[in-house]
């Protein structure tokens, strides 16, 4: 029996592209950059599997030419770069890789956070370029975390994440998410304070975000959010680009209207390396790594090879976006 053709936009982690390669004729965009429209729309017609990431747009256009499409699988938490009404309304299932990078995620949001505390970056940039002259008790002065207090927006898997790290730095935790409550069977959360938005960003020293993004996320923090914060806050993000209003916050740490900003995601991404952000000293970006560790990463491509595998045989998917598609294909069918 032929093996099902199925398109990879990006080379994934071995242990993923080995099940793929085992199942299926795998033809996948070989170059570590985003895949051309062009080069997409060219082969996707054949295809009956689809692995996506987050830099690839899966709309309307790309799956009216995917007739054969069966199933789409993306090695993200993510999904907003795939037009899933459109995925559910033709049958189409699509798998996403939920809950597995949530520990180390989190982590590297701490790690932004101290690094940022205590101007980690700069402070290695001044011993790269040799302008560490001598010891100075005013020098590269940063914030303390033990004590201060953490604010965290969205309060899902990673947020939580945070909240137990911020427990072992004796930080006291805010945090806003109205879909979540915690009780007594929360391990290690239970003094957790529950309070709104705005006072979140109002009384956190750190203001961490965790929020997907939707429609109601998009530029969540903008000019008057930010004012809204301390002038000594530091700001992090590891959720999405286009939850901050990159302007606003230009304008808010050129003129200290917050002290400092961390980011592992940007808008656009990749960030241009003209864009004005880059050249602030007191913002951090990196290359959205935050899930970026050997055993996360390959966690992720071998869930997102389930998903896809499943798709193909018609199996309800492990960790699937859209349940409604399969009501959906029966109604069709029927």
């Amino acid at each position: 029996m032929s093996k099902p053709p199925i398109l990879l936009t990006r080379r994934i982690p071995q242990a993923g592209l080995d099940l793929l390669d085992r199942f299926c004729e795998v033809r996948m965009w070989e170059k570590e950059a985003v895949v051309p429209t062009e080069w997409l729309m060219e082969h996707v017609p054949s295809a009956k599997g689809l692995v996506c990431l987050l830099t690839d747009q899966i709309d309307k256009p790309v799956l009216d030419v995917a007739s054969s499409l069966k199933v789409v699988s993306t090695m993200a938490v993510g999904y907003d770069h795939i037009n899933i009404a459109e995925c559910t309304r033709r049958g189409i299932p699509v798998g996403y890789t939920p809950g597995v990078l949530t520990e180390t995620t989190a982590d590297f949001a701490f790690a932004l956070m101290m690094a940022a505390a205590r101007r980690v970056v700069e402070g290695a940039s001044f011993v790269k370029e040799g302008r560490w002259k001598t010891w100075s008790p005013t020098f590269l002065l940063g914030q303390d975390l033990h004590e201060a207090t953490l604010g965290i927006v969205g309060f899902g898997r990673i947020g939580q994440a945070m909240a137990r790290r911020a427990k072992g730095f004796s930080m006291r935790v805010l945090a806003c998410c109205a879909s979540k409550q915690v009780g007594p069977q929360d391990e290690g959360l239970q003094d957790v304070e529950f309070r709104d938005f705005q006072t979140v960003l109002k009384e956190s020293d750190f203001v961490s975000l965790h929020v997907p993004l939707t429609p109601q996320t998009h530029h969540l923090i903008g000019k008057t959010e930010l004012q809204r914060m301390k002038t000594s806050s530091i700001l992090i993000n590891t959720a999405r680009g286009r939850v901050i209003d990159s302007d606003a916050l230009y304008e808010a740490l050129g003129h200290h209207v917050i002290a400092y900003a961390a980011l592992d995601v940007t808008d656009p991404e990749p960030i241009p390396v003209n864009d004005r952000l880059l050249t602030l000293s007191n913002c951090l970006i990196v290359p959205h790594i935050a899930s970026a560790s050997v055993a996360t990463r390959s966690k992720m491509a071998v869930m997102t090879a389930d998903n896809l595998l499943a798709g193909l045989k018609g199996e309800r998917l492990p960790f699937i976006v859209n349940p409604e598609v399969y009501g959906n294909a029966k109604k069709e069918r029927a």
